[in-house]
Order: structure tokens, then C-alpha cells, then sequence
């Protein structure tokens, strides 16, 4: 097992500093894995992640709430949802109340890309948290919780 510093090459002297880089190029790691699986389909990591919470929402979501909820804020979320309505995977409706609100929903056609997905992600499953027991991922979320604090 190669530690961050060798991977990235560089001696980090702090251990607070190392978890970071280390969170970091992880981070991105998994970014890519899972970028890799989603390009084929056409869409991006960030669409996907609209695509889940209007398919766990089950209802019309506004854009401001989707932006909320997403796990990497995006500034330009209503670029992401237009590229989804224009193939087809949700749909979109402005408030009768107030024209200026936005609502989207996933179509049928985006649930049937979802569940694409989920088949791509069953035969890649993620091996590497294979060696990682409940209890280390345990601690990992509540160090990275306190993090967030």
C-alpha cells in the first residue's frame, strides 16, 4: 500500500496536512472512477446527482432546492438541469406564483439512465472499500462530520 506521499511524490511533515491532501487527491480519485462510468451515457457526475434527487424526491423539486441537496455545489446547476431537459431526462415548469421559480422532475426516460447507471455500477462495484472495515469507515464519517462542523 502506497501511502500520499508516495503516490503524489512529496513529503508532507504534518499529519493534519497529509490527511488533507490525502482527502483531496481521494477525492478526486473516486471522481474520476465514476466519471469514467458515466461518460458513455452522455451525462456528468454532477447530472447524475440532479437526476438522483428529483428520482428520490418523486415529486416536482425547485431548482433552488436541487441545488440544496447536491453534494458538489454547482453555481451553474440551471445550465446542468437545461442540458437534462434537452435530452430528455427531466422536465421543467415555472411557478405559477411566481414566474421567477423554476420546478424539475425526472421523465421516465431519465429513471430508465439511472437505472442504466446502476447496472454499469454493479459490474464495477467499489473494491477498494473492501479492506475497509465498518468500524474504520465509522470513524472516517465522524472525523469528516466534526470536519464540517
Amino acid at each position: 500500500m502506497k501511502t500520499i506521499d508516495q503516490e503524489i511524490k512529496a513529503n508532507i511533515p504534518n499529519v493534519r496536512n497529509r490527511m488533507m491532501v490525502n482527502i483531496i487527491f481521494m477525492s478526486s480519485w473516486i471522481r474520476n472512477r465514476y466519471t469514467d462510468m458515466t461518460k458513455h451515457l452522455g451525462v456528468s457526475v454532477q447530472q447524475v446527482n440532479i437526476l438522483r434527487i428529483l428520482k428520490g424526491a418523486g415529486e416536482w423539486l425547485s431548482m433552488n432546492v436541487v441545488k440544496e441537496r447536491m453534494i458538489e455545489k454547482s453555481p451553474n446547476a440551471t445550465r446542468l438541469a437545461d442540458k437534462l431537459v434537452s435530452k430528455g431526462y427531466i422536465e421543467r415548469k415555472r411557478s405559477e406564483a411566481d414566474r421567477r421559480v423554476v420546478f424539475v422532475q425526472i421523465t421516465p426516460k431519465g429513471l430508465e439512465l439511472l437505472s442504466e447507471l446502476e447496472k454499469i455500477e454493479e459490474a464495477n462495484p467499489n473494491t477498494f472499500l473492501d479492506d475497509v472495515t465498518e468500524e474504520e469507515a465509522e470513524l472516517v464519517n465522524r472525523v469528516l462530520d466534526r470536519m464540517r462542523s
